[in-house]
């Protein structure tokens, strides 16, 4: 299978990137006139290189004077290979080092050397100016092949230049497909009949012709109606490739240069980043409320700095709140360049640590979690963070850097990592366990502690909730949900109470699997009071506001309801309560009337049993909920359940 690089260009300003780019394949990458006319890339260009049978460039020129270093940011974020470009004649100069520093700071690690115009300058000299630039990348953490003397005018050099790069390219790691399609833009312009046409290269994942996209931060989904590289049509955006997209549903206006395609919701703008900060050692110290510029994929944005320390010390590194002016679209462990507000310069580098943070930014020593380069570390940490929140898988991706294919692997590797302990154990199967602290809930992460206090805490809750009500079944759902919070907390707690064993819910009350409602003491005693006046009260029953009349004891409500609850008295109507023996005999009496006549009127049911229409039409209404008589336009019959009835 072929595999796609992308090569960046980078060194001083009038090196011979452009010249050299195009000996090597045939491509002039100075597009404008101005560029033409000042004999400078302004811009950022691109070319097409085939290194072998299997392997395919996407070179990506880079200007190099000071002026334009935003732009050298842009094209260089996201490359995998360089090509640093330093003229023999000339030697290092100052944006040969800031190109290194930047670099650096994206995260490049592996490039190739070359000495330009080597048809200048004497041999003795040449000499000189190649152990210079040996002795430089040395000090750099990147991987090199050269320097290699070559030059674009006669053509010396470029086989051996060309087969370093091949032999860099080997080097890089490969990009997956099996990822969320990013595309950031850096160029967006009309066709006629192509629509809004935007072309970047492809970060990772990919898409097809037809599929839907989104363009961030605008937030408007679009249809690919088409797709190129390099020229050629193709039926997919691959990884590592420059790429042009045709869309449809979106204006050539709501896109620009910092904007950037995505294909998965879980991508979305923020303006709020938590960053691990390293600075140059030349820098100024970065103190609160610095004023910088960040440089991240094609975006340039302006951000306030909150270190969680005082400040970050020139050479140093340390976290960072930015609170950006503009929207930027990025993912954990993404990087961007930092560059003083003014005078614009280079001053540092940056790693995102969390695209959503919450609270304040937190000292490495007590967050170092979040920007482990374990995952399972990392995602121990996120949602640690989280407490009762949870973490949602859908933010693994993106928020945590775990690749949707790592994510069960990552699930797993937590589970055998064993918990915290604790009494409490959530229940097996499908629902998850306690995986190193962390505990699946649903498609949600919980902190195994989160979970075992909230367990403890509703089960306090009922304890106290007995005490104080001692008649009732148990405590409502609605209120255990409440006392836990969360509500994918709440329903994994109960379910895992009541599988445990420790908890019964009936009904939708809950109470602790040991504990009965009984009468006991001054409650029995006016039990016999309350039934013997429902007794008395015969076919008319009484309402709760007869009963407090009859009874005066505090909590005669919940008296009543513990006798409905255990079938000595029963509830018709919604208020009215009547003797179970009683209201039995009621029942007989109606549907027996009903039997020997086939039908009855309420008129004639309130002649056999002596009742005003107050207390007969709950009544009749309650036998028909109950299916012992069904109605009838204005009588009643025998209904369903009737032949219960002796």
């Amino acid at each position: 299978m072929a595999r796609h690089v992308v090569i960046g260009t980078a060194g001083h300003v009038d090196h011979g990137k452009t010249a050299l780019v195009k000996a090597l394949t045939g491509t002039d990458t100075d597009r404008w006139a101005e560029e033409k006319q000042r004999g400078i890339t302004i811009d950022i260009g691109f070319a097409q290189l085939d290194l072998s049978d299997g392997v395919h460039a996407s070179v990506v020129d880079v200007p190099g004077h000071e002026d334009f270093v935003r732009n050298m940011v842009a094209g260089a974020t996201g490359v995998d290979l360089t090509l640093l470009v330093v003229a023999a004649d000339e030697g290092v100069m100052p944006q040969t080092v800031e190109h290194l520093a930047i670099l650096d700071f994206l995260g490049v690690r592996s490039g190739v050397a070359a000495i330009s115009k080597v048809d200048l300058v004497e041999p003795d000299w040449l000499d000189l100016v190649i152990d210079d630039v040996s002795q430089r990348l040395r000090k750099t953490p990147m991987e090199w092949d050269g320097p290699l003397p070559v030059s674009g005018e006669t053509g010396e050099g470029l086989d051996a230049l060309r087969a370093a790069l091949g032999r860099g390219a080997e080097r890089v790691l490969e990009r997956t497909a099996d990822d969320l399609f990013r595309m950031p833009i850096d160029r967006v312009f009309s066709v006629a009949g192509a629509g809004t046409v935007v072309t970047g290269t492809t970060w990772a994942g990919s898409i097809r012709v037809g599929e839907e996209v989104r363009v961030l931060p605008v937030d408007r989904a679009a249809r690919v109606r088409s797709i190129q590289a390099h020229g050629e049509s193709a039926d997919s955006a691959i990884p590592g490739r420059r790429t042009a997209v045709s869309l449809v549903g979106i204006d050539r206006h709501e896109a620009e240069r910092g904007s950037t395609v995505v294909s998965d919701a879980a991508w979305k703008a923020t303006r709020t980043v938590d960053v691990l900060v390293t600075l140059l050692p030349e820098a100024r110290p970065v103190t609160q409320r610095t004023r910088l510029r960040l440089h991240l994929g094609t975006t340039e944005v302006i951000a306030r700095v909150t270190p969680a320390d005082r400040e970050i010390s020139p050479g140093g590194e340390g976290v960072a709140r930015l609170r950006l002016e503009g929207d930027l679209v990025c993912r954990w462990g993404d990087r961007g360049v930092l560059r003083s507000y003014s005078p614009v310069t280079t001053i540092g580098g940056c790693v995102v640590i969390d695209v959503r943070p919450p609270g304040r930014p937190r000292r490495p020593s007590a967050d170092a979690g979040r920007y482990s380069g374990d995952p399972v570390t990392r995602v121990r940490a996120f949602v640690r963070g989280e407490g009762k929140q949870g973490l949602a898988l859908s933010d693994l991706p993106v928020r945590v850097g775990v690749l949707n294919r790592e994510i069960e692997q990552v699930l797993e590797e937590l589970a055998g990592a064993g918990g915290e302990g604790g009494s409490w154990q959530p229940a097996a199967g499908s629902r998850g366990g306690e995986r190193g602290g962390v505990v699946r809930v649903g498609d949600w992460l919980m902190p195994a502690r989160v979970v075992r206090e909230a367990s403890q805490r509703v089960f306090d809750a009922l304890s106290s909730y007995h005490s104080e009500y001692p008649l009732r079944v148990g405590m409502s759902l609605e209120a255990a949900r409440k006392v836990i919070g969360g509500v994918h907390l709440a329903e994994y707690v109960l379910q895992g109470l009541e599988e445990s064993g420790k908890v019964v819910n009936e009904l939708g009350a809950l109470r602790r699997a040991e504990f009965e409602p009984t009468l006991a003491g001054s409650h029995a005693e006016y039990g016999v009071v309350v039934t013997e006046a429902l007794v008395e009260a015969g076919s008319q029953g009484m309402t709760l506001a007869d009963l407090k009349d009859r009874v005066p004891a505090p909590g005669v409500e919940e008296l009543v309801e513990y006798l409905v609850m255990r079938g000595t008295v029963v509830k018709v109507g919604g208020s009215r309560y009547y003797d179970r023996d009683v209201l039995q005999q009621l029942v007989r009496r109606v549907v027996g009337e009903i039997r020997q006549r086939g039908e009855a009127s309420p008129a004639e049911l309130r002649e056999v049993l002596g009742l005003t229409r107050k207390y007969l039409i709950p009544l009749l209404e309650w036998l028909d909920a109950k299916g012992f008589t069904a109605r009838a336009g204005n009588v009643r019959r025998l209904g369903p359940e009737a032949h219960l009835v002796e």
